[in-house]
């Protein structure tokens, strides 16, 4: 491979620059994949600003992707060129005690493309330990649907399904509607749970109502009492809550809007220091607080066959599809905040 095209980050919080970068080479264990299309997350934006530790500039973003395998290492026991993958944003080592659990996405030597080493905002990609991560893609789902499940989808997809054990008839909060929120909205709507979509943009409630949400609350409407309004909307307080947003107001709104014995999962990023946590509530309804980070490999069959069935659909969170050379622009306008659902890049994709 001559001349691979990326985004290049040379310093945190200023403009990228797509350029000519080298060879990634297949890695002990891994493979390289061509990068068919790949996700422009909130995630990204963090590691451009400088919020990840761990991050060596320069630097290539990107971590929700798809392709083709271009290069295999002779390691490598499952997986051969052509094949189309997928992959989970944490990339586990396969041997730590996380992994022999079957928790791959707590794994304690775990990397990430795009944080721990260069990602997919590029025409090619290295990706780690294949037979432990690498995830088929079926030849009818297209590479851009498939990009979006590898961060924002699959995470939503656990923390409702395994994490917040969504049952039928329950009501589910979900408190911030950007890929995430959007994604948990559609996945708690198709375990027959009853949702409350939280949200203080106007195009991200009307999504979520697309999706499926019974209620949509806007906080400006009501007094900036969200906690209020789902308790109101949902006779007592929901089942099940999810802070897709990540601030100290959505994660308190969310678990003051519980009922008791509800369950809270935590999803999206909290700042540094920790957040104001009503803990008094927690104790006297004896309320789940819980934490969900990705979805390992192995459990996403179960996520591709509802895909297949037309059961879910991620395909529809797809805001809008641009090249490579847009790409550094999209990224520093997330600093405005998210846009309706998800934006993914296609490096292949004229300018």
């Amino acid at each position: 491979m001559v001349g691979v095209r990326a985004v290049v980050v040379e310093r945190f919080g200023e403009a990228a620059e797509v350029r000519e970068v080298g060879d990634p080479g297949a890695p002990p264990g891994g493979v390289v994949v061509r990068v068919a299309a790949t996700g422009l997350c909130r995630s990204d934006w963090h590691g451009w600003m400088g919020h990840d530790d761990g991050i060596t500039l320069p630097h290539v973003p990107g971590h929700e992707l798809a392709g083709e395998i271009v290069a295999v290492d002779a390691a490598v026991r499952d997986w051969r060129v052509g094949a189309r993958v997928t992959v989970p944003f944490v990339c586990a080592c396969g041997r730590c005690a996380a992994c022999a659990r079957g928790d791959q996405q707590v794994c304690e030597r775990q990397q990430q493309p795009g944080f721990t080493h260069w990602g997919s905002f590029a025409e090619y990609v290295a990706l780690h330990r294949a037979d432990t991560n690498l995830v088929a893609v079926p030849d009818d789902m297209s590479y851009v649907t498939a990009a979006s499940l590898g961060c924002r989808f699959a995470t939503a997809y656990r923390a409702v399904v395994a994490q917040g054990g969504v049952r039928p008839g329950e009501w589910v909060a979900v408190h911030g509607c950007g890929g995430v929120g959007l994604s948990a909205v559609m996945v708690a709507v198709a375990g027959g749970a009853r949702v409350v979509a939280v949200d203080t943009a106007p195009g991200a409630l009307e999504l979520a109502r697309r999706f499926g949400a019974a209620v949509c609350v806007d906080p400006a409407a009501v007094g900036g009492d969200t906690a209020g309004a789902v308790r109101a909307a949902t006779g007592g307080g929901a089942h099940l809550s999810l802070d897709a947003l990540g601030s100290a107001v959505t994660c308190a709104a969310s678990v003051a809007g519980l009922r008791a014995r509800g369950r809270h999962v935590q999803v999206g990023l909290l700042p540094a220091g920790g957040v104001a946590v009503p803990m008094d509530r927690v104790v006297a309804l004896e309320l789940e607080l819980l934490g969900s980070h990705g979805m390992a490999a192995h459990a996403y069959p179960e996520l591709m066959r509802q895909v297949a069935a037309g059961a879910l659909r991620p395909d529809l969170l797809v805001g809008a599809v641009i090249g490579l050379d847009a790409a550094p622009a999209a990224l520093a306008a997330l600093s405005g905040g998210s846009p309706a659902g998800i934006t993914v890049i296609e490096p292949g994709r004229a300018a």
